[in-house]
């Protein structure tokens, strides 16, 4: 059936259907399809306007052309680099580990992605922007990829030390390249071909950089250039005062020094099957954000590919999301992913709106949800894409859907951080302060992942506190009361019926079925508007993307 390809990537699923007798679903309708792009591009629910409105393809430009487009990807960039606002270990008052100003890392992030920054220099600029262009200082906290990590006491120890350049190869491996390199800290890799020379010529880049809270101004400047307070400055990273190659170290033990090893990239991923060594006179973050970029690095492209598919369909084509290893799931689609990836690089120039914009106006990306009993008995995980996965709304999306609704989101972009679980802050959750020490019992309730390591992608639980949580909990009340205000303002509160109706075009976009508008009916005879706007908040339609 060539005709229901409207992209290259659908080749490749219809032949996988085609093979195991399987046919797509048909299109989801106008309006699932607009919500589930809006939550998929901004991560907001669509105004009731916007569905009635553009075409399908002249939203989708709309949507990638919204400033709101980074805030909803940063998030997925900031879950792989591990960004926190302090150290999981805090002594007594005790604040020089802190990063108080690490918001201007995710400014930078969603900015970066709300211009297309392509992918290679997203990289490249995030390791070595001071490498790259020294006397450049606006986008210097794109340092904080790594500026940002847990960073300990005893500063002075080597065992110390040991800890976070294992922190920092983990989180730059496993994100970018789907490679578990830091477990060859101690020994070999056991199952793929990384040995501990690999580990410790990577560990040696960031063994000679250093963290650095670069002032925010000239009056801020103390000893060493830096900040004498955290709360002044940008916490990046710089160049060490001297370079250093590490020796292996048997079984990770910094009292058992073996041979030193020059810095350098990861043999496995040499073109002539010997390691590339960095430029020794640098601590080699540069030439490290090359190798990661180079066209000859079959890795870097396809885990980012894989990342951004599973945002967009609910499940990765490769399910192993940071492990593309020996013990990493084989991908589903490996020719769809090789394909895809190489036309990222070579057609898409590295643009993640361009990736973005090639998936979406597939028609794998746009079938409908409907779950047939015969197509879920032959492919029950949905594996071969016969449909598109119903997907639950992150912490984030319901969260920012929530105040959308009632009409109190602060669509403001950028600044600080402010707390989750307040009721009365009202700004996107991207900007909630993210901590190691205590995550927010918020976020913490909803699988927000734990941010003292590198996240191969969000887990999803159920159970009684949730919806607990949905019931009782003074946040969900308050937008409960606004978003009843709203709908008196909108419709004639003596008219039941337009208070039905438009509560359901705020919430879902649609107006009620008949059965639907007779519940309301029934239940705002004996109850008030704001327990009718709580209950219809609480209902899986509003939580779920179809």
């Amino acid at each position: 059936n060539p005709a229901w390809t409207t992209k290259p990537l659908d080749a490749f699923v219809l032949a996988r259907l085609e093979d195991a007798n399987l046919t797509p679903n048909p299109p989801a309708d106008d309006r699932m399809l607009k919500r589930r792009l809006s939550f998929d591009l901004i991560g907001l629910p669509p105004d009731p306007g916007q569905i009635k409105g553009d075409s399908y393809e002249e939203f989708v430009e709309q949507m990638l052309a919204s400033p709101h487009f980074g805030e909803r990807w940063a998030r997925l960039w900031l879950d792989v680099a591990r960004f926190a606002e302090d150290q999981a270990h805090i002594v007594g008052d005790n604040t020089t580990l802190t990063y108080p100003n690490a918001w201007m890392y995710r400014d930078w992030v969603i900015s970066a992605l709300n211009d297309d920054l392509p992918y290679d220099e997203f990289l490249r600029r995030q390791l070595a922007i001071d490498l790259m262009f020294p006397d450049e200082k606006k986008e210097r906290p794109a340092l904080g990829f790594m500026g940002l990590g847990p960073k300990y006491y005893r500063r002075g120890d080597l065992a110390v030390m040991a800890d976070e350049w294992v922190d920092r190869v983990d989180t730059l491996t496993r994100g970018v390249l789907g490679l578990t390199v830091a477990c060859s800290r101690c020994h070999d890799h056991f199952y793929d071909p990384i040995p501990s020379d690999d580990y410790y010529a990577l560990a040696g880049v960031f063994a000679s950089t250093e963290m650095f809270n670069s002032p925010l101004n000239e009056k801020h400047k103390g000893k060493d250039g830096q900040a004498e307070k955290p709360a002044n400055a940008s916490h990046v990273v710089r160049e060490a005062k001297s370079m250093k190659n590490l020796p292996v170290y048997e079984r990770g033990d910094v009292k058992a020094p073996g041979a030193v090893v020059p810095r350098g990239f990861l043999t496995v991923l040499a073109t002539d099957g010997k390691r590339l060594e960095f430029n020794q006179e640098t601590s080699g973050r540069l030439d490290l954000a090359e190798a990661l970029v180079s066209r000859d690095n079959p890795l870097t492209a396809r885990v980012w590919v894989n990342r951004v598919w599973a945002e967009l369909f609910g499940q990765p084509l490769v399910a192993t999301p940071s492990n593309f290893g020996a013990l990493g799931e084989k991908p589903s689609h490996p020719d769809l992913l090789d394909d895809l990836s190489v036309r990222f690089m070579e057609e898409g120039k590295w643009s993640l709106k361009w990736l973005v914009r090639e998936i979406v106006l597939s028609s794998t990306y746009r079938q409908s949800s409907e779950a047939f009993p015969a197509k879920i008995a032959e492919d029950p995980a949905n594996e071969l894409l016969w449909r598109m996965n119903r997907r639950r709304l992150s912490i984030e999306m319901w969260r920012d859907a929530l105040y959308a609704a009632s009409g109190d989101l602060d669509r403001s972009i950028g600044g600080k951080s402010f707390k989750a679980s307040d009721a009365n802050a009202n700004r996107r959750t991207v900007y909630a302060r993210i901590s190691r020490l205590q995550l927010d019992p918020v976020l913490a309730l909803f699988d927000f992942p734990d941010p003292n390591l590198h996240s191969p992608g969000r887990g999803e639980t159920t159970t009684p506190l949730q919806k607990l949580f949905l019931m009782n909990n003074s946040l969900v009340v308050k937008q409960a009361e606004t978003l009843a205000g709203r709908i008196e303002k909108e419709a004639d509160p003596a008219n039941v019926d337009m208070v039905v109706n438009r509560a359901y075009e705020i919430l879902f976009g649609r107006i009620p079925k008949k059965e639907e508008l007779a519940l309301g009916r029934l239940f705002l005879e004996n109850n008030e508007l704001r327990d009718y706007a709580q209950a219809l908040l609480n209902t899986n339609e509003f939580s779920w993307l179809d």
